[in-house]
């Protein structure tokens, strides 16, 4: 089995103007580099990238690289519907000090495999750095199939790594199934929190999920217990999980509940989103404050 890992979907603080919450980001970040996560995406689904401008994706890539400073990997959201902005801000991730980048194929319209190769051929073709592939056809209405990606894989070596958004496990593990003989070390997580030892004991790296925000710790010891084989905390971990996924179904959108749960978590921080998404009202708010109890009185035994 490869050695596992879990990476953080951050979310991303703003005022209640909208604007970027630069120290408010900060400490996020501290909290969950502080608690040894492996690693953070910055303006993935979680992080609100749809709703934010180009200057304000540029602004926290300022922000986050140097801050980070390689105190754990950092993996920068770049996709965007069209070729020319997408290769534009992943360019400007690179030339300002990112290593990695990761891509959703384009949203809104189904797309075929020949316009998925297209888009993907010419961005890699362009873009000097390594690029993660973001499947989730649930938000952009296609499949980047295990079949186009082994195609990809062929012709661009900077396309490092998978993100697969899907619940079934039946297609992450096609997806290592179909690629892992002639590149072993492509990385493929899959983008459902609970899937993360499924993916592991199919051979794949791990999990980019969002309830890690809320418990880090909880996530960077399920890691380490994995590694070290310790099959009896994996398991008690991955009850832990279960009953912490609960915190998907207090909303329809996950994002303004997960900033809530932060906060109550001691992060210093606001709930405010990019409008049209709401904070959590105040019945949300008494179903957040009491899985917390339901979950820290997992953890903390």
């Amino acid at each position: 089995m490869k050695k596992a890992k879990f990476i953080t979907p951050v979310v991303t603080a703003f005022d209640s103007n909208g604007n970027l919450d630069v120290q408010a980001n900060k400490n996020i970040y501290d909290h969950l580099i502080n608690a040894g996560i492996d690693g953070m995406l910055i303006m993935g689904s979680a992080g609100e990238f749809y709703a934010m401008s180009m200057e304000q994706r540029k602004r926290l890539i300022d922000i986050i690289i140097p801050y980070a400073n390689e105190r754990t990997k950092v993996i920068i959201g770049t996709g965007c519907i069209t070729v020319e902005d997408t290769i534009e801000l992943s360019n400007y991730a690179i030339n300002n000090g990112a290593k990695d980048i990761i891509i959703i194929s384009p949203y809104y319209f189904k797309l075929n495999d020949d316009s998925l190769e297209y888009y993907y051929d010419e961005i890699a073709n362009a873009v000097k750095g390594n690029i993660y592939l973001y499947n989730f056809p649930d938000r952009t209405g296609h499949d980047l199939s295990p079949e186009l990606t082994l195609k990809l894989l062929r012709k661009h070596n900077n396309i490092v790594g998978y993100k697969d958004t899907v619940s079934e496990m039946s297609h992450t593990r096609k997806l290592i199934k179909t690629v892992e003989n002639e590149f072993p070390n492509f990385e493929i997580y899959s983008g459902f929190d609970e899937n993360f030892s499924r993916n592991v004991i199919s051979g794949g790296n791990g999990c980019i999920g969002a309830l890690s925000n809320v418990y880090p710790k909880v996530f960077s010891d399920w890691v380490d217990s994995f590694n070290e084989k310790d099959l009896n905390k994996v398991s008690k971990i991955q009850n832990c999980i279960d009953e912490m996924a609960k915190l998907y179904d207090v909303s329809e959108c996950f994002i303004p509940i997960i900033k809530k749960a932060m906060i109550l978590k001691g992060v210093d921080m606001n709930d405010y989103c990019k409008t049209p998404l709401l904070q959590a009202d105040e019945k949300q708010t008494g179903l957040i404050e009491k899985l917390i109890k339901q979950i820290d009185s997992i953890t903390l035994k």
